[in-house]
């Protein structure tokens, strides 16, 4: 599976403010593969902006229609006008492992449901605009085993197919590498055999 995601540092965020009838609401996006960076995101902006009126939130920590590591919260606003709209806007956006808290500094005017919703949804969207992202390719691991004189070819054939090799071991005999390969793509090896004119020796890696 391949999806988008926040390309952001562990433990940075991405701030776009809004104004809307006077209120402040600043809204901070971090990259949030589980659900402990998305805890860090919130507690990191309670700790910086302990005066606000409330800190909502939504996450996804994991890919696009994620049901399990989801959550969001409207810290005190009434039912569903900030939680709801917060995931919404982020599960629109079509991005996974994504984590979300607006923070809300109250201007005097009273926004009603209706308003606080739009506004809270308003606050994400604009800034999912300026969200810098990358790809995430899921991948499973294959362990290859080769003579010491195939190795260059091996890693010319994956280098060319963008497959990294996160793991090498060498022993007597020989090399042995450790593959990621993608979860959409068939691990077919035939035209790696006939590069190297023989069977390989490659398993799957169990987790």
């Amino acid at each position: 599976m391949r999806y988008r995601a926040p390309h952001l540092p562990p433990d940075e965020h991405h701030r776009v403010d809004t104004v809307v009838e006077k209120s402040q609401f600043i809204a901070w996006l971090c990259h949030a593969p589980t659900v402990a960076a998305f805890e860090t995101l919130l507690e990191q902006a309670r700790s910086a902006h302990p005066a606000a009126s409330h800190h909502c939130s939504a996450f996804i920590a994991g890919p696009p229609g994620e049901q399990t590591h989801i959550g969001f919260s409207d810290d005190g606003e009434p039912g569903g006008t900030a939680g709801r709209p917060m995931y919404k806007a982020l599960a629109g956006s079509g991005l996974g492992e994504v984590g979300c808290v607006v923070i809300r500094y109250f201007g005097g005017t009273k926004l009603g449901t209706g308003g606080l919703a739009r506004a809270y949804a308003l606050a994400v969207n604009k800034a999912l605009e300026t969200l810098p992202t990358c790809e995430i390719v899921e991948r499973e691991a294959y362990r290859l085993k080769i003579d010491f004189a195939q190795e260059a070819q091996a890693r010319d054939y994956f280098a060319q197919r963008d497959v990294p090799i996160t793991g090498t071991d060498y022993d007597g005999q020989g090399v042995a590498l450790t593959l990621a390969w993608p979860t959409d793509e068939a691990a077919d090896f035939t035209a790696l055999e006939s590069r190297l004119k023989g069977a390989l020796d490659i398993r799957r890696v169990e987790n």
